[in-house]
Formats: structure tokens, C-alpha cells, sequence
């Protein structure tokens, strides 16, 4: 059985390896054409090395290939475990391993077994790789363009305190992580506004405040007044003011305005599980957070679903020439699985579904389909 487990997994890595290297060139070489058209552009600083150059741009499209990889896993493992398993049967190599003892649940264990090491690898680049390389990326072309812009509107973060609740928007995050563009809204208890806040550049203080310079501060308070009918009722005053400085005790972080950089399924684990926490804590709704963050538990796990797919590719009978037609059907039904997966996460952000059940349906329905075709290619032919 060592022989046989060491044929199969030396020739199955290969074909992978080879599978991702050619996803990973053609990503890196439309990556690269599109970030030509940002070459030779400057930051407003003096110096050359502040001009956008090719070796930078080509970095930074090194720096995506980490989030590309974890993308392309599942789909690169589903097409080289086929075009073995389709070589092997048309080489009539699978027939003589049959008569050899190994069985159809022999060798499904043997492929779910090489389907676990990729489920962990997949789980490494997307939670560890992936989110560092991807903030690289953004604060190597931040270097170059002055500045991170979040959104269009900024970054908008809510926080509740003791009394009050504040909204806070930060229009641009510097490489050295310095806020610019900031504002922050308070409101009490009613809803009603007490006080805005403005600062062009705020920095994180060490004991949980943010440091907000230059700030223009506006109060509103509330004065009993008379009417024209001589009744007594609420009028609003205004009292400005310019600070210097002005320190604002929150609990909202960096790591929590850095998240709003990464797209939700770009960030990791933990940072999701934290983040939707946070939204959870001060009443926002975390649906496309949560529908992601299963999707990062589960999207792992989709490698050994592939794995049950390409099995029943060994049971084929294959005429010369006709492994080129099954290979493009794995090609197929690896982009159908792709598509399927970021299908389902918008349906169920947009229905409100179960967060779970949105990222574990289309894993679920291809694991009912291999398991369907394994079993009618094995025991019903």
C-alpha cells in the first residue's frame, strides 16, 4: 500500500503543482497589465523613489499571488486529481492497481487522505498568507499614491459608550497609519445629535484614544426658550470650537479601521470573527461578515470534495485521445463551483439566509453529487 500511496500522491502533486503555476502566471500577467497604466506616477513627494516603477508594480503583483493561490486551490486540486486518475484509467495502470487489493473505499480514503493536506494548506495561505501579503500589496502601492483610500465614502465605524453612541468616519488611512479625513458623530440616548468632531489627520494613542489634530469641535445644546406663544420649549445652541489637539477615548483600534482595507473575504479568521463581534456589540448587521466568515471555514474544506469528485474519473473507460474532453469537463465544473460559492454568499446576504448555510450549500450539493457518480460508476457499472 506504500507504493501504491507513494505513486499516486507523487503523481497527483505534480499535476497540481503544475495546474496552480499555470493559474498563478496568467492571474500575475493580467494583474501586471492592468497596474500599467499607474506607472511613472508620483506621490507629490520629491524624488524618484517616489514614482510608481515597473519592479514596484511587479512586486505588488507578486504580493497577490498568495490571495490568488488560496482562490485557485480547490480548483487546481479538482483538475490535476482528474487528470491523473484519467491517465491512470486509460493507461489501464488504475485496472492493475484494482487487481492489487485497492478498492473503491481503499482508494477514496487514499485521495481524502491527500484532500486533508490541502484542506490545512488552504486553511495557511488564506488565514496567514493571504491577509499579510494583501496588506503589503496595499501599503507598497499606498507608498507610492500617499495614501489608502477606503471605499468611496471612507470607512464608517460605530461604536456605543457609557452614555452615548459615536459614528466615525475615516476618509483615508496613510501607510504609517495615520487617519486623515476624520469625523466623528455623537448621539445620545434619544437619537439626537450632541457634537460632531473634525480633524484632517487623527493617530492611534496607546491607551485606547485616538489623537485627533487640528479638530474643529461643535457642541449642541439644548435651552428651554420662549415661543411666540409664550410657551416653553427646547431651542437648540451651538458652541464651536478649534483644538489643537483632542484626545477621543474609544475602543475602536487599528486592526478595526484596517479591516475596512481587505475585502471581507480577503481578511482572516480571527480578524472576521473579532470584526463581526465588534458590529454585533453596537447594533450594526454583520450578515455579509458572518456568510464570510463561514465561507472561510468551509472553503478549505471544499478540497476534499474535489477529491470525491475526481474519483469516479478512474472507473471510466477511455478511448485514445478522449482524456483531453473529461479534463475540460473538471476545468468546468471547478469554475461552476467557483461561481456557485460567490453566487450563493450574495443570494444569502441579500435573503437573509443562515449565514452557514449559505457558505455550506454549494460544498454540500457537489459532495452529493461525487458521491452520487462514485457510487453509480462503481457499484452499478
Amino acid at each position: 500500500m506504500k507504493t501504491i500511496r507513494k505513486l499516486i500522491y507523487g503523481e497527483v502533486l505534480a499535476a497540481i503543482a503544475l495546474v496552480a503555476l499555470g493559474f498563478l502566471s496568467l492571474f500575475f500577467f493580467f494583474d501586471l497589465v492592468d497596474e500599467l497604466q499607474y506607472l511613472g506616477k508620483n506621490n507629490g513627494l520629491n524624488g524618484s523613489e517616489s514614482t510608481y516603477q515597473i519592479r514596484h508594480a511587479m512586486l505588488y503583483v507578486a504580493l497577490l499571488i498568495p490571495n490568488h493561490l488560496y482562490e485557485l486551490l480547490p480548483i487546481s486540486v479538482l483538475i490535476g486529481t482528474i487528470f491523473v486518475m484519467a491517465r491512470l484509467a486509460q493507461s489501464s495502470e488504475y485496472t492493475i492497481l484494482r487487481t492489487s487489493g485497492l478498492g473503491p473505499w481503499r482508494a477514496l480514503k487514499l485521495l481524502l487522505g491527500l484532500g486533508a493536506f490541502f484542506v490545512v494548506f488552504s486553511f495557511f495561505v488564506g488565514d496567514y498568507v493571504a491577509p499579510a501579503s494583501e496588506r503589503a500589496a496595499q501599503l507598497l502601492k499606498a507608498r507610492y499614491q500617499n495614501k489608502i483610500t477606503v471605499g468611496q465614502t471612507g470607512a464608517w465605524l460605530k461604536e456605543k459608550q457609557s452614555y452615548n453612541s459615536f459614528v466615525v468616519n475615516v476618509k483615508e488611512l496613510s501607510p504609517n497609519n495615520d487617519m486623515r479625513g476624520v469625523q466623528i458623530f455623537e448621539f445620545n440616548s434619544k437619537g439626537l445629535i450632541v457634537s460632531t468632531t473634525q480633524a484632517p489627520v487623527a493617530k492611534f494613542s496607546l491607551d485606547d484614544a485616538w489623537l485627533l489634530e487640528q479638530a474643529t469641535r461643535a457642541e449642541f445644546e439644548a435651552s428651554a426658550g420662549l415661543t411666540s406663544t409664550n410657551q416653553s420649549q427646547p431651542m437648540a445652541k451651538v458652541s464651536r470650537a478649534f483644538l489643537a489637539s483632542y484626545r477621543w477615548p474609544t475602543e475602536i483600534s487599528a486592526e478595526m479601521v484596517s479591516v475596512a482595507l481587505l475585502k471581507p473575504e480577503r481578511m482572516a479568521t480571527l480578524d472576521l470573527f473579532s470584526y463581526i463581534r465588534h458590529l454585533d456589540a453596537n447594533g450594526q448587521t454583520a450578515q455579509r461578515y458572518e456568510i464570510e466568515f463561514w465561507k472561510k471555514v468551509f472553503y478549505p474544506l471544499s478540497c476534499l470534495v474535489m477529491v470525491m469528485l475526481a474519483l469516479p474519473f478512474a472507473y471510466l473507460h477511455f478511448r485514445s485521445g478522449g482524456i483531453t474532453g473529461y479534463v475540460f469537463a473538471g476545468v468546468m465544473i471547478g469554475i461552476s463551483f467557483f461561481l456557485l460559492n460567490n453566487v450563493f454568499g450574495y443570494i444569502g446576504n441579500l435573503r437573509n439566509w443562515q449565514p452557514w448555510l449559505a457558505a455550506a450549500t454549494p460544498g454540500l450539493l457537489y459532495m452529493v453529487v461525487s458521491l452520487g457518480a462514485f457510487g453509480w460508476l462503481v457499484f452499478r457499472r
